[in-house]
C-alpha cells in the first residue's frame, strides 16, 4: 500500500457518552447530518457548521441542533470534540482553531464507530452496493422488531431517514472503503458486497485495495462473513476464510453459495427470485429493479439470519423496502417521459443501473445522461465508461464533476463521450449542466426513460427536466404552469 495521507489507520476509540459536546464541520453532509443526530438523541450537546444552507441542516435546527451557516471559530463554543469529513481541509478555520486549542479532532467514521462500541456492529462494505444493501438490512430488521441503529449513506426513500438509534443490540453501517475508514468501524459481521478497482487515488494500486478488504474481513472483532460468492475477488476471499476456519455466508446464484438465488424473474421495476438456505425456501419478492437488487437483499438476508432471526419473516420484511434515495428513484412522470436519478458513477455500476432500467422501459428508448465523477475516476475509466453507457438508446455525457479534486489537463467529459462513440452508442455532449434540462426536454419522447447517472450535482437536472416537461408549449399541462 503506498503512502498517502487520505488512507486512514484506526484511532483509539472513547465512548460515545464521554466525548461531548461535539461540533461537525460540514454538518449538513449526507453522512455527516445522520451520525451528528444520533449524538443529540444520545443526549449530547451537538452543534454544527456547513457552506451552505441545506434541507437537512434545517431538519438538524428543527431537532434543536444549534447549526451555522459559514465557517467562524467562534462557532466552536465550548465543544470538546470536533468531527470533520473528508472534504474538510486543514485551512477550515474552524478546524485550525480546534487544532490550536487542543480539542480532540475525529474524522467522522470514528465518530461513528464509538456510538458503535458495545453493538452487535454490522458493517456493509464493498465496491457496489453499499448504500442499497444498508438500507435493506436496517428496513429487514426494523420490519422483524429488532429496531436497529443504523446510518445509510442516502436516505430512506419510505422515511426520508438516513439514520436512528435504536434499542436493539444491532447497528448497521454503511461501511466506506475510499479512504481506509472501513477499517475504524468496531465490527463483528462483515459484508463485502463485491470488489472492483476503484478509488485508486487514494490505494494506489488494485491490489492494496483488494488486500484493505481482507483485512476489514479479518478484523478483531469479525465473528462472521457475509460475501457475494458470484463476485470473483469476493469468492476467492471466501475460501481464503473458510481455510482459516472463520464462519462465512456467501450470497448468489453460484452452487457453492450458502444464500442462494435461483429462479430469477423482473418485471418493470421490480425483481422476485427463489431463496435457499440451510434447508429453507422461499420466494423473495422486491419493489425495486435489478439482478444486482436481488443480490443486496440475499446479502441483508444472510445479516439477519447470523443474527438469529426466522427466514419466512426476513424475506417477507424485503418487500417492505421501497429504495434509497439517488438509487433508481422515479424523480417524475410527464406525458409518458418516466424520469430516474441514480447515483452510479463507476462502470459496473452503471452497467447494472442501465440493464435493469432496459427492463424497465420496456418498448421505450433508454436514455441515458451522465455526469463522469473525479478527473482520476475519468482518466482511468473513460473507455470502461463508454462500453457501459451503450446499453442506453440514447447517450448525454456532460462534463466532469471535480468533487476533491483539481482539473486533470486533457481529462474532460468528452473522453466518456468518444468512448461511447466507439462503442457504438448513439451520443452527444452538453459540457454545461445548467443546458441539460433544456436539452433532454427536446430530445425526450413519450415512453421514454431517461436516467440521470453519477455521484455529483446531476442529480439537480431530473427535477429540472420535469419542469420542462410540464411546460413545453404546445405540451398537455403547459397550460397548467
Amino acid at each position: 500500500m503506498r503512502e498517502n495521507q487520505m488512507l486512514r489507520e484506526p484511532v483509539e476509540l472513547l465512548p460515545a457518552d464521554q466525548i461531548g459536546p461535539v461540533h461537525f464541520i460540514a454538518i449538513g453532509g449526507a453522512g455527516m447530518s445522520g451520525i451528528a443526530e444520533l449524538y443529540h438523541d444520545l443526549g449530547l450537546e451537538v452543534s454544527g457548521s456547513d457552506q451552505s444552507d441545506s434541507p437537512a441542516l434545517r431538519q438538524l435546527g428543527h431537532l434543536g441542533i444549534r447549526t451555522h451557516i459559514g465557517h467562524d471559530p467562534a462557532q466552536l463554543g465550548d465543544a470538546r470534540t470536533v468531527v470533520v469529513s473528508s472534504a474538510i481541509r486543514e485551512s477550515n478555520p474552524e478546524l485550525s482553531a480546534a487544532r490550536e486549542r487542543g480539542l480532540r479532532i475525529w474524522h467522522r467514521s470514528t465518530a461513528l464507530a464509538a456510538l458503535m462500541l458495545g453493538r452487535e456492529a454490522v458493517s456493509i462494505a464493498g465496491t457496489h452496493g453499499k448504500t442499497t444493501t444498508t438500507g435493506m438490512t436496517s428496513v429487514m430488521l426494523t420490519e422483524v422488531g429488532a429496531d436497529p441503529s443504523y446510518v445509510i449513506g442516502s436516505p430512506l426513500a419510505s422515511t426520508g431517514k438516513s439514520a436512528h438509534l435504536g434499542s436493539g443490540e444491532a447497528f448497521v453501517v454503511e461501511a466506506d472503503e475510499s479512504d481506509g475508514t472501513f477499517l475504524q468501524y468496531p465490527t463483528t459481521i462483515a459484508v463485502v458486497t463485491n470488489v472492483e478497482a476503484d478509488h485508486l487515488d487514494n490505494w494506489g494500486t488494485a491490489e492494496a485495495y483488494h488486500a484493505g478488504f481482507t483485512r476489514f474481513a479479518t478484523g478483531e472483532h469479525v465473528r462472521a462473513v457475509v460475501l457475494d460468492g458470484d463476485d470473483p475477488v469476493a469468492a476467492t476471499l471466501a475460501h481464503q476464510l473458510r481455510a482459516e476456519g472463520r464462519t462465512v455466508l456467501a450470497y448468489g446464484e453460484g452452487p457453492e453459495c450458502e444464500v442462494r438465488l435461483t429462479e430469477l424473474d423482473f418485471e418493470g421495476t421490480t425483481a422476485s427470485a427463489t431463496l435457499t438456505h440451510d434447508g429453507w425456501s422461499g420466494r423473495l419478492q422486491l419493489q425495486v429493479p435489478g439482478r444486482y437488487n436481488l443480490g443486496n437483499a440475499a446479502a441483508a438476508f444472510a445479516v439477519g439470519r447470523l443474527l438469529g432471526h426466522d427466514p419466512e419473516a426476513l424475506v417477507r420484511a424485503a418487500g417492505s423496502f421501497t429504495g434509497t434515495l439517488r438509487r433508481f428513484q422515479l424523480v417524475g412522470e410527464v406525458d409518458g417521459v418516466r424520469v430516474f436519478d441514480d447515483y452510479a458513477h463507476h462502470p459496473t455500476e452503471i452497467r447494472a443501473a442501465l440493464t435493469a432500467a432496459r427492463k424497465a422501459a420496456g418498448e421505450g428508448r433508454l436514455v441515458a445522461c451522465f455526469q463522469p465523477h473525479l478527473f482520476s475516476r475519468t482518466r482511468d475509466f473513460a473507455a470502461e465508461f463508454g462500453q457501459a453507457l451503450a446499453l442506453a438508446d440514447l447517450v448525454v455525457v456532460t462534463d466532469v464533476y471535480a468533487a476533491r479534486e483539481d482539473p486533470m489537463e486533457g481529462v474532460d467529459g468528452t473522453l466518456v463521450l468518444d468512448a461511447a462513440l466507439a462503442a457504438g452508442a448513439d451520443a452527444l455532449y452538453v459540457p454545461n449542466k445548467a443546458h441539460l434540462p433544456s436539452a433532454l426536454a427536446e430530445l425526450a419522447q413519450p415512453g421514454d426513460l431517461v436516467m440521470t447517472l453519477g455521484a455529483g450535482d446531476v442529480t439537480l437536472v431530473g427535477p429540472l427536466l420535469v419542469d420542462q416537461l410540464h411546460g413545453r408549449p404546445g405540451e398537455p399541462g403547459a397550460e397548467d404552469r
